[in-house]
């Protein structure tokens, strides 16, 4: 096989969206000396983790571009609104559209919790497993039901 070959099966192996077992049978199949296999699979992570990092990032902008739209479009509404109520019409006819105003259920507004009797808080709790304490109690040898440790290995690539 040559080296353009070898090059395609790396890009093919970047391309595909295979499950583990998969990607391990397709990067056994490359003949290649086991240093230049695993300096390409460190290529792919990096690129990988690259591409990850700039969808994260869009993700966050696209929602808060898309916080900013709908801020902006409660702001216009409550605008029309206010513009319609102090003209006193309920309803309006423009060439485009039929404006109506309406009364929507009136929204709770908790100014200080603190202030509040106790009859009107809800108390809520959370079970969470203590991950410190079972490690460490896992680690001292000890048996728990429902938990037990899982070696995590891995590479640092730098």
């Amino acid at each position: 096989m040559n080296l353009f070959e070898i090059n395609e099966q790396y890009r093919a192996v970047e391309e595909m969206d295979l499950d583990q077992k998969t990607l391990q049978d397709t990067l056994d199949a490359i003949a290649d000396a086991r240093d230049v296999k695993l300096d390409n699979i460190a290529f792919l992570i990096e690129k990988s983790k690259m591409q990850a990092d700039f969808l994260k990032n869009k993700i966050k902008e696209l929602q808060e571009a898309k916080k900013a739209l709908e801020n902006k479009q409660k702001s216009l509404k409550d605008y029309m609104t206010a513009a319609l109520d102090e003209a006193g019409i309920k309803e309006l006819q423009t060439s485009n559209h039929i404006l109506k105003t309406r009364n929507y259920k009136k929204s709770v507004i908790v100014d200080q919790l603190e202030e509040l009797p106790d009859e009107y808080k809800k108390t809520e709790t959370v079970v969470k497993a203590d991950s410190m304490a079972l490690y460490r109690a896992l680690m001292d040898g000890k048996d728990i039901k429902g938990a037990h440790l899982k070696d995590n290995r891995g590479t640092v690539i730098k």
